[in-house]
């Protein structure tokens, strides 16, 4: 749905994007992550043909992508990071417009129904210049919903929205990827990132540092994990023999609970459980404590991009 080969984007000799690869799937939905500055908003105006790429490819829909090809635009749906509203206009008389020019069939019964979807439709005579924010977010959902598009592309999409906002968003565009469509969405709001996406690319300083699922991404963030088990009875030294395993970075026991520290290379959850056995304990519970995607990504430091590269170059292996 969305591929660019070797995208990269100069302003007076600094690259904003720098030698970019992106493949979006059918059916994806795909986060696009980094920090103030990484180059988001500059690939998303290329992605939209509102800038033009110094080099590199873009491919939308399967097709080589040109800002006049007016067939693949209508095809994909926008909300921006920023919006314009004519604030004379209803959200009913905002939505008529766009269905006029997009040709949308039976457009009111598609209008009454977004306006539902995102809570609107006791507000559609509204005029807009007295909409807050927040209905201001939604409404432009509803704008970007309005033809049927088979690619969302959303550039913050729930900024200003309040938590039961959010996830009303959050709910429609689950809601959509299930009907088919593809959503592309750059978010700083990491913890809707990780409900939301199957598939995530992180980017700093214009390079791509990685591309992969989710739960793969997470495990990069971090060299160790935290395992969390229960056992039948109290631990006393035993706990000290656990140091035994080269993979066995730090423990802590209290009472008949332990919390192991272990290294990431693999999953070590079978020789811990076989130590336990193999000493008279009988394991009622154990868990990995796993660290959400906002823990693991407040900002990108040296030590956690070294992390997400690790093993193999994400980049070049495109």
């Amino acid at each position: 749905m969305i591929q660019t080969i070797g995208l990269t984007k100069e302003f007076n000799g600094f690259k904003a994007v720098d030698n970019l690869d992106l493949r979006v799937e059918k059916g994806d939905i795909y986060g696009f992550l980094g920090p103030n500055g990484a180059g988001k908003s500059t690939t998303i105006m290329m992605l939209l043909g509102l800038i033009p790429p110094t080099k590199g490819e873009i491919y939308l829909l399967g097709e080589p992508f040109h800002p006049r090809n007016v067939a693949v635009k209508r095809r994909i749906g926008v909300v921006a990071e920023n919006q314009y509203f004519y604030k004379e206009m209803t959200a009913q008389e905002y939505l008529i417009f766009f269905a006029e020019l997009y040709q949308v069939p039976n457009s009111q019964k598609r209008i009454d129904s977004l306006l539902e979807a995102v809570g609107l439709s006791n507000d559609r005579n509204k005029k807009l210049g007295a909409y807050s924010k927040g209905m201001q977010q939604k409404l432009a959902f509803a704008r970007a919903l309005l033809h049927d598009p088979e690619l969302l592309i959303l550039d913050e999409p729930v900024a200003n929205l309040d938590p039961t906002s959010i996830k009303q968003i959050r709910d429609l565009i689950e809601e959509e990827n299930r009907l088919g469509r593809t959503v592309f969405v750059s978010s700083h709001l990491l913890s809707e990132v990780e409900r939301l996406c199957k598939k995530v690319a992180i980017i700093n300083r214009g390079k791509l540092l990685a591309e992969d699922t989710m739960e793969n991404i997470k495990r990069k963030l971090t060299d160790t994990i935290l395992l969390e088990i229960e056992l039948n009875r109290e631990i006393s030294e035993v706990g000290k023999e656990l140091t035994q395993f080269p993979f066995v970075k730090n423990w802590h026991a209290e009472g008949h609970r332990i919390e192991v520290e272990l290294e990431t290379d693999r999953d070590h959850r079978g020789e811990i459980s076989r130590f336990f056995y193999e000493k008279g304990f009988l394991i009622l519970a154990m868990k990995t404590k796993e660290m959400s995607l906002e823990e693991a990504f407040i900002t990108i430091t040296q030590q956690n991009v070294s992390l997400l590269t690790r093993g193999e170059d994400t980049h070049e292996k495109k």
